[in-house]
């Protein structure tokens, strides 16, 4: 395939349609403008040709909207014509090995590069052929269920999927949740957004199976909801360094252990205090 290496302008590079992968204005991209400003752009951006003649991004949504923070003008690019599944794939495959990828990018990634995949004929046809998710899971290092869970998230509502970027849902509730249909997901942000309190692996497995089971109604959502959690048991945080100045050697257990003889002593004293004052 004839590929090409060119100066384009920037205002010609359109971003990828779909573009799983998130540019964020933070300390990273100050960095990376910072950096074209001293160096220039140092590795070429992919593009492909599209017939209005605009380039479509396949590899550099981040270089080219550094340099458009940076006022540069032109860009080099690599210009290679390929088909819409081919540039999937190839999107896929230069972000996946970044080491900062969040859960919904991962989701939206496999399942972009397994549609593509599916697309091409690179199924499971024959016996011992791999399918799509094995092909996309021999390239990321992970199993071809994890692969599976991941997708599964694309099926949540983005408010839900949004907790799981921020870590407050974990991803194996959040596949579980997955499961449920939309009106319950949003129950569920309704619910957590009221109480900052998200389900459980154990609650969202009973809302999935109950779902399957087609008697998951709002009633029984929101009783599975309350139940208690071991995680939602209030607690008193004090900051380490304030109780080791008192035992520097002991271990975390210790000091919790003298944090509550200290507790009970002090209790005994107020109340001998207050015996011995009437």
């Amino acid at each position: 395939m004839i590929m090409k290496l060119e100066e384009i302008l920037i205002d010609a590079c359109v971003p990828f349609s779909d573009n799983p992968f998130k540019i964020k204005d933070d300390f990273d991209m100050d960095l990376l403008v910072q950096s074209i400003l001293n160096y220039g752009v140092m590795y070429p951006i992919m593009v492909r040709p599209l017939e209005n003649g605009e380039y479509e991004i396949i590899s550099g949504h981040r270089r080219v909207h550094a340099c458009k923070k940076a006022g540069i003008e032109k860009i080099p690019a690599f210009i290679r014509p390929m088909s819409r599944d081919e540039a999937v794939i190839c999107l896929v495959d230069s972000n996946l090995q970044r080491e900062r990828l969040l859960p919904s990018e991962k989701a939206f990634a496999y399942k972009m590069k397994v549609d593509a995949l599916t697309h091409q004929g690179k199924t499971s046809v024959r016996l011992g052929q791999k399918s799509s998710r094995g092909l996309v899971a021999e390239n990321v290092r992970e199993s071809e269920t994890q692969i599976q869970r991941y997708i599964r998230l694309t099926r949540l509502i983005k408010p839900l999927l949004n907790l799981v970027d921020e870590g407050r849902i974990a991803l194996s509730p959040a596949v579980e949740l997955s499961y449920l249909p939309e009106a319950m997901q949003k129950m569920i942000y309704d619910y957590y957004a009221e109480n900052e309190v998200t389900p459980s692996y154990s609650q969202a497995s009973q809302m999935k199976k109950r779902s399957i089971d087609r008697i998951l109604t709002s009633e029984s959502l929101l009783q599975i909801l309350n139940q208690p959690k071991p995680n939602q048991v209030e607690t008193i945080k004090i900051p380490i360094a304030s109780v080791q100045r008192y035992r520097p050697n002991d271990s975390v257990k210790q000091l919790q252990d003298f944090i509550e003889r200290a507790c009970a002593y002090y209790s005994r004293y107020l109340r001998n205090r207050d015996r011995d004052a009437r």
